[in-house]
């Protein structure tokens, strides 16, 4: 899901917000996987109609929740926040109390980095 020169942006209809994208499915014609605007999978592959409710659906609320985030050389993934959010890259705050750095530190992530953030469960 690395190339996005063919995701489709959707935006929201009030007031033109991305939320997310329509990636297609490149073995399921007229199937769209819904992403967030940094590519985390929301849902399965659907049809265009269905894929884009899902988008509406969940809006940016995603971008409120706890996520985990790996680090290079650490074993398990520490807990963040997300503070800003593009289509170029992400960046997300320290909420880890078992981390070594400080609550709050920084980590931007830029194109495919975006594939170290998973749902915080």
């Amino acid at each position: 899901m690395n190339d996005r020169s063919n995701w489709i942006p959707h935006h929201r209809e009030e007031d033109a917000e991305l939320l997310g994208y329509l990636v297609p499915v490149s073995d399921s014609i007229g199937m769209f996987h819904p992403v967030t605007i940094f590519g985390y999978p929301l849902g399965t592959p659907n049809n265009p109609n269905n894929a884009r409710q899902v988008l509406d659906d969940v809006g940016l609320s995603y971008s409120a929740e706890r996520w985990y985030l790996t680090l290079v050389g650490r074993d398990e993934p520490i807990a963040v926040t997300i503070a800003e959010v593009s289509p170029n890259h992400v960046t997300v705050r320290n909420a880890d109390y078992g981390h070594e750095g400080n609550i709050g530190d920084p980590f931007v992530l830029t194109g495919s980095e975006a594939d170290r953030l998973s749902r915080f469960e």
